[in-house]
């Protein structure tokens, strides 16, 4: 497990992100996947508080696994993920203006998002142990 540090924080928060084409297009075809990752890798240059771990496709949605520093909120990062991949989409894909007609991006208005990390009975028995190991740290397997 990798710990990333800010000035005031050290996390580790992890968040499982699908997005899904505007009217459930199925417009995700191999090319337009792969222009999705390079778009992501451009994002992380451009926003170093978000890390997109994995990135796989259906035709009609994108399934992420995004690190998020705690700074940002996940709505903001989806925002930026969705708007930064859906302008330079449609600048290299014109099609995209006749699929996607008299309307602003490629990407429904939600999402869905889930919260990835240690499960939450190691982090009871952790909390539970607190204090009452010798050594001030609880001896637990992760």
């Amino acid at each position: 497990m990798e710990y990333r540090r800010q000035s005031h924080a050290v996390y580790h928060t992890e968040y499982h992100i699908v997005i899904s084409t505007k009217f459930r297009r199925r417009i995700i075809k191999p090319g337009i996947r792969e222009y999705i990752r390079l778009s992501l890798k451009g994002i992380e240059r451009k926003y170093p508080e978000i890390r997109i771990q994995e990135m796989n496709s259906d035709e009609d949605h994108i399934h992420l696994l995004a690190r998020i520093a705690p700074k940002m909120s996940v709505s903001h990062a989806v925002n930026i993920i969705k708007s930064n991949t859906s302008r330079k989409m449609s600048k290299k894909f014109k099609w995209l203006e006749d699929v996607y007609w008299g309307c602003e991006g490629i990407w429904s208005i939600g999402y869905f998002v889930s919260t990835v990390g240690i499960n939450e009975q190691v982090i009871r028995k952790y909390i539970e142990y607190q204090g009452k190991e010798d050594s001030g740290q609880a001896q637990l397997e992760f």
